[in-house]
């Protein structure tokens, strides 16, 4: 499974350790990923994602799975973020319709 947020897409970077004598080693900076359990209001259920801590504040920070996914462009979510973009738009929508 590869160490990526499904969310922000945040990745492993890579770079180098640098030593006191400035001898250079390549190394990986790995996201924090946490697997972690986020509701959905509109879907009324747990949504289970591996989620970056910076995504998880983020999310919080908006209001919410929801309003999250809601406010984020396509380009910048995972396949799996994007397919439940679309549930709970269509959700959404239907309760709009429905009012």
């Amino acid at each position: 499974m590869a160490r990526v947020c499904s969310v922000t897409g945040k990745g492993t970077q890579f770079g180098n350790n640098v030593s006191h004598a400035n001898n250079k080693s390549r190394r990986r900076f790995q996201p924090n990923l946490q697997e972690t359990s986020v509701l959905s209001d509109a879907l009324g259920q747990l949504v289970r994602l591996r989620l970056s801590t910076n995504a998880i504040r983020t999310i919080e920070h908006k209001g919410g799975l929801d309003a999250f996914l809601l406010d984020a462009k396509d380009a910048v979510l995972s396949l799996e973020a994007r397919r439940l973009k679309r549930r709970i738009a269509k959700k959404v929508q239907g309760q709009q319709a429905a009012a």
